[in-house]
């Protein structure tokens, strides 16, 4: 269909506005299966971002579980996750507030089972925070994950416990001893545990430990040993079996591949240049699930695109399920069917039921419930480029798209880097909204997968080692430069925004390299140094791979933080921030706002109260997505369709065509 107008790119009129986005857009963070009925967790931020519990019956009736005053989340690893479980009717749930475990029954409401704790101090929250639980009905019990706060000024304290499941009795300790724990596993009949251990300075996709401890009467741990695992090798998602084996997901070839534990000695399940894992920051994650212990439902990505299939462990026969999906995940399953989350370039997250047999699945909830024209829709297109060293790098190009406009004959559009989080993660070719509120107003996107991030393999996933505001920057350049030299982006016009870990290697590529012409960072690292001294025990030590040892090589860290080069910034700037995040503070954000605007660089910073690492409330979504697009209007001089934002931008001459 032929545009109805042709007018400057960034100035299009688009439906997908930032209170849509705001409030329209649920977060859904888990699937899970409880007899005939379906629950998920959906995050709301139309309602302050909490989390609650839906559960759906077999005639489709939804309803929600958690009452209003709750809020389904931990602050285990500050990143949380595994925050909640679903047992025969019963849901157990930490509750954000007071960092409590609660058990709410059918029909009744939700009653605390673990004590109240004095809070560790004003800045860190409740001493005592839960996460990760597995149901042991053999002796109704909880087994989780405890982080200990009550020490003070030391560092926090890891380990395995359980607890009677009505609140009657005292957490008692399974497993402790290391700096940390995540998903400890009962076997069918209750006799043995496994969980993963993993100590400083290792993130738990660096190397960690798959342990199996022998269970007496009493429920206690009488013998343990390692199984799996150690300093250069990744475990994830140990699951047992309904005839109780033992898998796991270790990536000892370079790659995440399924193996199981049996007669002492481990086996291979699958061996393809494929990740059938993903990196352990949140709790709670699940790629693969038993339909039957003959029968392994499972999820795998290639070359940034997740499919689900079918495995048989006795032949070791793995069948692709064909599915209009490229992204899965919280794979769960029973008998004939399996439930998950997925999504694709076209189509939102959701949550999703498969039956097995006759391979039709149904959408139970959508992310979001608006239509969005397909004529202001940019499908994510996998790219591969070059970068230093001869290597290649990964990415997902989105055109400029809106069905009413076209851009001026010869002009080419404003580009957006986007450099994802974490910085061990990747970004995904997924339908969001927030990307599209990018492109159907006239901007091209480039969400890079820069060395690093996982999918790609661990040799990929390491080439970011001591090489963290290096590696990162020189892909995020080479990918714009490479859309430049095919003449999909303005060159004189480049942005780079991201958060968190995005957020420092858009602050070092506007420090450390002379090709973006703005930025947006969003919570970002500014000083490396700070951030290793101040940020909290599951980080503590991850810059020790990504930089180097502190204090040992604090040369390093000087060298590479962008507060340190502010002499070297010349480029508009635009900061935002939650003011109780614990894991990049304030002080990183305001620093450097303080420094640029005393230099007369272009600059915003816009805090947020009651918001901590990633914005969850609605109306900080929206006031942050429309800011950025006011600053970029301002910085490149397109006249945006919306109504300028009460965001004041330092230093900033006017441009003479607005």
């Amino acid at each position: 269909m032929k545009p109805d107008a042709v007018a400057p790119y960034g100035s299009w009129t688009s439906p997908i506005a930032a209170d849509v986005i705001a409030t329209a857009a649920i977060r859904l963070e888990g699937v899970f299966l409880d007899g005939p009925d379906v629950c998920w967790l959906e995050g709301r931020p139309a309602e302050q971002g909490r989390s609650v519990v839906v559960r759906r019956t077999p005639d489709g009736s939804a309803v929600d579980v958690t009452p209003r005053g709750f809020n389904i989340r931990t602050l285990v690893h500050e990143y949380g996750g595994g925050a909640c479980c679903v047992d025969r009717g019963t849901v157990y749930f930490s509750n954000f507030a007071d960092q409590r475990l609660y058990r709410q029954d059918p029909g009744a409401p939700p009653r605390p089972i673990t004590p109240a704790s004095d809070q560790a101090s004003r800045a860190s929250g409740p001493a005592l925070r839960y996460a990760d639980a597995a149901i042991d009905r053999y002796r109704e019990r909880i087994v989780c994950i405890r982080e200990d706060h009550t020490g003070g000024a030391r560092e926090a304290v890891n380990a395995v416990v359980s607890f009677d499941a009505q609140g009657r009795e005292p957490a008692r300790v399974l497993a402790s001893g290391h700096d940390f724990y995540s998903t400890p596993r009962l076997s069918p009949d209750g006799s043995r545990l496994a969980w993963l251990a993993w100590n400083h300075p290792n993130m738990p996709w660096d190397g960690c430990e798959l342990w199996l401890g022998e269970l007496d009467a009493d429920g206690a741990v009488s013998r343990s040993e390692r199984v799996a695992g150690g300093l250069e090798e990744s475990i994830f998602q140990p699951e047992w079996s309904p005839d109780g084996v033992l898998y796991f997901v270790s990536d000892r070839t370079g790659w995440w591949n399924l193996y199981r534990w049996s007669g002492g000695r481990v086996e291979t399940l699958t061996n393809l240049d494929a990740e059938f894992g993903k990196p352990q920051w949140r709790f709670g994650m699940s790629t693969y699930a038993f339909a039957s212990a003959a029968r392994i439902i499972c999820s795998y990505t290639q070359r940034g695109v997740w499919h689900l299939a079918e495995l048989d462990p006795a032949t070791r026969t793995l069948r692709p399920i064909d599915l209009p999906y490229t992204e899965i995940g919280s794979v769960h399953a029973a008998g004939g069917r399996v439930v998950f989350l997925g999504g694709s370039p076209t189509e939102p997250p959701a949550a999703v039921d498969l039956d097995l047999r006759t391979r039709r699945h149904t959408v139970l909830r959508w992310s979001w419930d608006i239509v969005v024209d397909p004529g202001y829709v940019s499908a994510a297109e996998a790219i591969e480029f070059p970068t230093e060293g001869g290597a290649t790098a990964h990415g997902f190009y989105y055109a400029p798209r809106n069905k009413d406009y076209a851009g001026p004959p010869g002009e080419r559009p404003p580009l957006l880097v986007i450099s994802h989080g974490g910085p061990t993660g990747a970004t995904s070719s997924m339908l969001d909204l927030s990307i599209q509120f990018w492109t159907s107003r006239g901007l091209a996107v480039l969400d890079v997968n820069y060395g690093g991030s996982t999918g790609y393999g661990r040799v990929y996933r390491e080439r970011l080692n001591d090489r963290w505001g290096i590696v990162d920057i020189d892909d995020c350049v080479n990918g714009a430069r490479h859309l430049v030299d095919r003449g999909l982006a303005d060159g004189r016009r480049l942005a780079i925004r991201g958060g968190s870990a995005g957020g420092y290697t858009t602050l070092a590529a506007l420090a450390f390299r002379r090709v973006f012409a703005a930025g947006a960072s969003y919570y970002g690292v500014s000083d490396l140094e700070a951030l290793a001294v101040e940020t909290h025990k599951f980080e503590s030590r991850y810059l020790d791979r990504l930089v180097g040892p502190y204090p040992a090589r604090r040369d390093l860290y000087v060298q590479r933080s962008p507060i340190n080069f502010t002499d070297r910034l010349s480029c508009p700037l635009i900061l935002f921030q939650g003011l109780e995040d614990k894991v990049v503070p304030p002080n990183q954000a305001e620093r450097m706002f303080v420094a640029l605007r005393a230099k007369g660089i272009p600059v915003a910073y816009v805090p947020f109260e009651g918001e901590q690492h990633g914005f969850r409330r609605a109306e900080n979504i929206k006031q942050a997505l429309n800011a950025e697009l006011f600053f970029y209007s301002r910085v490149f001089g397109f006249q945006a369709a919306e109504p300028d934002p009460p965001v004041r931008i330092l230093n900033l001459k006017e441009t003479t065509d607005r």
